[in-house]
């Protein structure tokens, strides 16, 4: 279980107060017991390294620490001499790898590379593929935890570690050493293999259990171990040999050999052909044009038999739901919901860019002379900073003043903007002047800019520096776009660039700092841990913060003409936006178990998910720390809207009435869906409330009326400058883009409206809000008719764009009222009665291509409580496509073939769609995200 193993990564939204309540306690006792921090080694004289006009130590001031074990005793890197000098990504699945956070441990904890698992031990490499949940922690936490059906390495290998000898954007090779033997394995995020070099002995698969073979063909063996099927690829000429639990080959004169996942045995040989296509490297390609961001994920192979340089990559939900490259019809089981496989070694995705705005636009709705007295608050107080003194609360205090400075600019409070531009320099100037109460020191053994005083592990265990620096990189950006001269090179902006190269540095070759040291560019989101010390992998709670980290390098980078860093920016916010939708929040609900009873999570481990934050049990916490700061980097959220009306119904129901601590931080939540629901909480309030310490009544005030005067975020939208949104409301669209050019230009919007911005100028237009649907075609009602959606999801969302999925072929098999490899189309927690007088309908467009003689067929289930178990089955007779071109439409009126269990009400219940093709061999499509693609259920 997880809650054995929570150490601390970051207890970073720890709110004066909250320590009190007994759960927070708890935590935290156990959290301090458990980092056990001895005394701080003593640095050496301390030399400081001019930055521009500022500058850092390159030794760690006196009495404090640097990265240690669970005992407080320094460690370095644990890495091979050809790995030496390589900058380490801290904060990586795999990352206990090179950092060892427990003495006794010299191995790893457990890795999520999904859809496998793995854990290092002196006899080689552990691998699982763990397919079902367990719900753990009275219910808040659902995890995939590694299990070992396997361990691959070497006849006699026992090795007294396992170091990191190489690493790319998503893979890693572990590597083993005892005098005798050495032992490589590399492996990798979406890898169905485990490419395994080794010198000294034979290769060697010790399995959890006998397993059984269900091919033997000489060097090629398929087993099953656990109800998992794998395949053993050892060398041409070679043999594998069978004895209980252990299983061996002689690798002759060679040195490699592989093993794969199999989704099914009959994929066998559609494996076979990539066995000796070793993966040798892995990377990723950005680029953000026109509002679109594209991303190309890449392998590098090797044959080590015969010419084949191809592979098989298991896709991310984040991923094939926005590719439009061809898929298999194999998929895996994953904590991430379904990986489907893709038969190449790269594919590409596209997204529109999610904007990011330095503030909301003007609006009528804002009272500017009450806003000007929110904003002389702040300005004003004895204490702007709040008493922060370490990297965290320094950064949120930051964060609270930046948000203010565009807001007071825009209603002509020029004074009091620059006497919050003054104090946030004034500040950070401090931070980035070595000698002084605060300061940053490079640590040259981890390649890391640490800043003291440090807090939540962001020293002892390098938890979180993307967290903690965001603040900074936000700040200075908002600097910049009042005062170029400050952010300049030679005056403050060497400083904001080293914490950028720390956090998300865009260069593989830099010697000082490593490639996006915590975003895992193929699961799509940041780690906040720096060690990975868990059972349960590594872990993020406050992906907000991590997306508070792109959206200071998109302004930043627009602000100082460096478009590259804004573009690295555009392209880590799309992409975590996507994995935040479907991994904290499970926006399409196809993600968390049916077992596990929420609609959000506080965090998300390579296991799983967690109900839970670090430091408290209360839910305006748990569905806060997802949101916080509120900026307009936030807007990415309002992408689906009914995922935040399911957000703030659970947090109420789970708190048992509206939130109080953090109210102000879930207003501004739920205006991104609702504005007028928010501003009545607000309204009700009327300013009589204590804020989030990273949040002030002037802002919320802003946001909040801002909303509900232009409408709710239309991400349906993009311009093709980033810094650029549109609003909608009431069937008008209020664009807007701010421009931190010398020079005017036009932002062109993706429904064709253009709007002028003057030179380093915001600029706000009004129009209509877009055609609306085709009269003569009406759209299906949002109350029991559903679309289907590209992603396996039903949808009362009538704006997604149109798609197609690939329906698998019958493989030559009569299927007829027995679904095969189905395409599966659901809706989760429906509540209904059933319409007397009605049934089951459908309306679906179906294309064969060209071929001949295949016969789709549909099967409608009701889980009629939401109990994994499904009620009611009708499965309907099938229908016999052409063999020309061009979409035909396959409805209910072919006939139901077979019934069972009866209709009834719908508490919270399932509704599933499934497709297939009964008869052929080939495979089909069917039309998503059009008003063709319809199911309609017999319920009011």
């Amino acid at each position: 279980m997880i809650e054995v193993l929570l150490v601390r990564t970051s207890l970073s939204r720890l709110a004066p107060g909250l320590a009190s309540r007994p759960a927070a306690a708890t935590l935290l006792a156990i959290a301090v017991a458990a980092v056990g921090l001895g005394p701080a080694a003593s640095p050496a004289a301390a030399a400081t390294i001019p930055a521009g006009a500022g500058s850092y130590t390159d030794s760690r001031p006196a009495g404090t620490s640097g990265p240690t074990t669970n005992t407080g005793a320094p460690v370095t890197p644990k890495l091979t001499t050809a790995a030496r000098d390589k900058p380490v990504p801290t904060n990586d699945w795999w990352s206990s790898l090179a950092y060892q956070r427990y003495g006794d441990n010299p191995y790893s904890t457990p890795m999520y590379g999904h859809p496998l698992t793995y854990q290092a031990k002196a006899s080689g490499l552990e691998v699982g593929y763990p397919t079902t949940p367990a719900i753990v922690g009275d219910g808040r936490q659902y995890e995939y935890a590694h299990k070992a059906d396997l361990t691959v390495g070497l006849s006699g290998l026992n090795s007294p570690d396992t170091k990191a000898d190489a690493w790319s954007d998503w893979t890693v090779t572990p590597y083993w050493a005892d005098g005798s033997r050495t032992f490589r394995a590399t492996i990798g995020h979406g890898m169905p293999f485990v490419y395994a070099k080794g010198s000294g002995g034979d290769a060697r698969i010790t399995t959890a259990s006998t397993p059984t073979v269900f091919s033997d063909d000489g060097n090629v063996l398929g087993i099953t171990v656990a109800g998992h099927h794998y395949a053993l690829f050892a060398p041409t000429g070679s043999d594998w040999n069978v004895s209980g639990t252990a299983i061996t080959a002689g690798l002759g004169s060679k040195d490699y050999f592989s093993l794969a996942v199999l989704p099914s045995t009959d994929a066998l040989a559609t494996y076979r052909k990539y066995a000796f296509s070793f993966v040798t490297g892995s990377q990723v390609a950005w680029q953000s044009t026109g509002g679109t961001v594209k991303a190309t994920y890449s392998l590098t192979t090797e044959a080590k038999e015969g010419t084949e340089r191809g592979t098989l990559q298991a896709l991310y939900r984040h991923q094939w739901l926005h590719t439009t490259d061809a898929l298999t019809p194999y998929t895996y089981v994953s904590p991430r919901g379904t990986m489907k496989v893709r038969e190449s070694a790269s594919f590409t995705t596209s997204q529109k860019n999610n904007g990011v705005v330095p503030a909301l636009p003007a609006s009528s709705g804002v009272d500017k002379a009450r806003l000007a007295g929110y904003l002389n608050e702040v300005a004003n107080a004895s204490d702007p900073f709040s008493g922060a003194a370490d990297t965290y609360w320094t950064g949120k205090a930051l964060g609270r003043l930046a948000q203010l400075v565009p807001v007071a600019d825009q209603i002509g409070e020029t004074a009091t903007r620059d006497k919050l531009l003054g104090l946030m320099k004034g500040r950070l100037q401090e931070w980035f002047t070595a000698g002084g109460a605060s300061e940053f020191s490079y640590d040259k053994d981890w390649k890391t800019l640490t800043g003291y005083p440090a807090s939540y592990g962001s020293d002892t265990e390098l938890n979180d520096h993307h967290f903690h620096y965001s603040y900074y990189v936000y700040a200075a950006a908002i600097i910049a776009q009042y005062d170029q001269a400050w952010a300049a090179d030679s005056a403050w902006g060497t400083m904001i660039k080293h914490l950028i190269r720390d956090t998300a540095n865009p260069s593989r070759t830099d010697s000082a700092y490593p490639f996006l040291r915590g975003f895992d560019v193929y699961a799509g989101h940041s780690w906040a841990s720096g060690h990975q010390g868990f059972a349960a992998g590594n872990n993020q709670e406050s992906s907000s913060e991590s997306i508070n980290l792109s959206a200071g390098l998109v302004l930043w980078g627009a602000a100082t003409g460096d478009n590259n860093l804004r573009d690295l920016g555009s392209f880590l916010l799309t992409t975590e936006s996507e994995a935040i939708t479907q991994y904290w929040f499970d926006a399409s609900q196809q993600v968390f178990p049916a077992s596990f009873g929420h609609d959000t999570v506080g965090m998300v481990w390579g296991s799983g998910g967690a109900y839970s934050t670090w430091w408290t049990a209360n839910p305006e916490e748990i569905h806060g720390i997802n949101v916080l700061p509120v900026t307009g980097g936030s807007l990415h959220l309002a992408r689906e809207k009914a995922a935040i009306k399911r957000n703030i119904a659970e947090m109420e129901r789970e708190n048992g009435g509206p939130a109080q601590e953090w109210r102000d931080l879930l207003w501004q939540f739920e205006s991104l869906s609702d504005p007028a629901a928010a501003k009545a909480k607000w309204d009700g309030v009327n300013g009589n409330y204590t804020p989030e310490q990273g949040e002030s009544k002037a802002h919320t005030y802003h946001w909040i009326n801002t909303l509900n005067t232009v409408g709710a975020p239309d991400m349906t939208v993009s311009g093709d400058l980033p810094t650029s949104a549109v609003f909608s409301k009431d069937g008008t669209r209020t664009y807007t883009a701010h421009n931190h050019g010398a020079t005017a230009r036009t932002v062109t919007f993706s429904d064709g409206k253009t709007l002028s911005v003057p030179a380093r100028s915001t600029a706000t237009s009004t129009g209509p809000g877009g055609p609306g649907p085709d009269p003569e075609e009406p759209g299906p009602s949002t109350g029991n008719t559903f679309r289907l959606k590209t992603g396996g999801v039903l949808t009362t969302d009538t704006t997604d764009p149109a798609g197609a999925d690939t329906v698998a072929s019958a493989d030559g098999v009569n299927r007829d009222g027995t679904p095969y490899r189905p395409t599966v189309y659901e809706v989760k927690k429906v509540n209904g009665k059933v319409a007397s007088g009605t049934a089951t309908a459908f309306r679906l467009r179906v294309d064969a291509g060209t071929k001949v003689g295949l016969a789709p067929q549909v099967r409608v289930s009701y889980d009629l409580t939401g109990d994994g178990t499904f009620d009611r089955a009708e499965t309907f007779r099938y229908f016999a496509t052409d063999p020309v071109n061009g979409w035909e439409e396959y409805t209910q009126a072919s006939g139901a073939q077979a019934t069972t269990g009866s209709l009834g009400e719908l508490k919270n219940g399932t509704v599933r769609l499934e497709i297939w093709n009964a008869l052929g061999n080939g495979t089909s499509q069917v039309q998503t995200g059009t008003d063709a693609a319809v199911l309609k259920i017999p319920y009011v």
